[in-house]
């Protein structure tokens, strides 16, 4: 489990029973806990240069969310929903939640939880067509889960409900604990994979490959719907035969109950200059993932791949996924 150095938390938070419980906790481990007026703005935090950024990620920060605003999705969702966290414990050189907190990307609880899943009942209610809810689409709630067992929270308290159907991704193997709920297939849980190097190398600080396809047989075997994302595919110099090696040990480790039913979803990294700045202080032994022979300008300071590299890889990975897995559906390749 998480254990952070300091906890920074909202006055309000303490009006809710999870925070109360939260600070309770962190209280009798006498971990620091210092009050803040708004989680989205502690200035001691913003003014730390980006070598600070693995520090800061040890905090932890309690709060309030006062965002509830669905935006529509057209991929394995129809909405993302800002649900009980966002950011996250670990430093993916790539991740995407720095593009919006920028080097205070650290995991932040928000307590009122009854308030956000009551939307997404409200939402799911008022629509004729069955929505899916995307509510890790701002951290990783397997992760969370360990800290607040919100997720478990989340599974008895929607699973009775008529309408709708929640998903979200992770880079965790942290299930155990929502194994035994009777979740009656309202939550959908995606597994994203990377090849082991990439995974040691860039995905720092989350679960290994072994422990991820593990968790997805275990969530199988619960009766959990489950997906497989490939995400992001990061063109490294030897890049053919690390997803060669990936798709090939899915195939050989997944159980026959996943692959009869899993899907897929592909998704190459962009990446900005926000990260390089962040990455080039922080982490200035590790790779660069900004290679200007292959990427180009993508608007706002982000890079993507160039046209023609990416064709060339989307063709090759189309290729693998036929070999390996022939009967099961890719969702959209991004």
């Amino acid at each position: 489990m998480f254990l952070p150095k300091a906890i920074y938390y909202e006055e309000d938070a303490t009006n809710y029973e999870l925070g109360k419980q939260l600070l309770a906790k962190y209280q009798e481990k006498q971990i620091p806990c210092i009050q803040i007026q708004n989680h989205n703005n502690i200035e001691e935090k913003r003014k730390k240069s980006n070598r600070e950024f693995a520090n800061m990620k040890q905090n932890l920060i309690i709060g309030v969310r006062k965002t509830h605003k669905f935006v529509p999705n057209h991929k394995t969702s129809d909405f993302l929903v800002p649900y009980t966290s966002s950011g996250c414990v670990a430093m993916c050189l790539y991740c995407y939640l720095v593009c919006n907190y920028n080097k205070c990307s650290y995991l932040r609880l928000f307590v009122n939880r009854e308030q956000m899943l009551d939307k997404i009942k409200k939402v799911a209610n008022e629509n004729e067509k069955n929505l899916t809810f995307e509510i890790g689409s701002n951290s990783d709630l397997i992760l969370e889960n360990t800290i607040t067992g919100n997720l478990n929270w989340t599974i008895e308290n929607f699973k009775d409900h008529p309408k709708g159907l929640l998903t979200l991704p992770t880079k965790f193997d942290m299930v155990d604990p929502i194994l035994p709920l009777d979740h009656k297939g309202k939550l959908l849980i995606r597994m994203s994979v990377n090849p082991k190097e990439i995974i040691r190398t860039i995905e720092i600080g989350t679960s290994p490959l072994e422990k991820r396809v593990q968790a997805i047989n275990k969530l199988k075997q619960a009766r959990y719907p489950v997906g497989i994302l490939i995400a992001p595919v990061i063109l490294v110099e030897n890049w053919r035969e690390q997803y060669s090696n990936l798709v090939k040990y899915l195939a050989q480790n997944l159980s026959q109950e996943v692959k009869k039913t899993a899907f897929f979803e592909i998704i190459f990294m962009t990446y900005s200059y926000v990260h390089r700045m962040i990455n080039a202080e922080a982490f200035p032994s590790l790779i660069n993932l900004y290679d200007q022979n292959i990427m180009t300008g993508g608007g706002k300071g982000k890079y993507t791949y160039r046209k023609e590299v990416r064709q060339e890889a989307e063709i090759f990975l189309k290729d693998l996924m036929r070999k390996y897995f022939p009967h099961n559906e890719i969702k959209y390749i991004v």
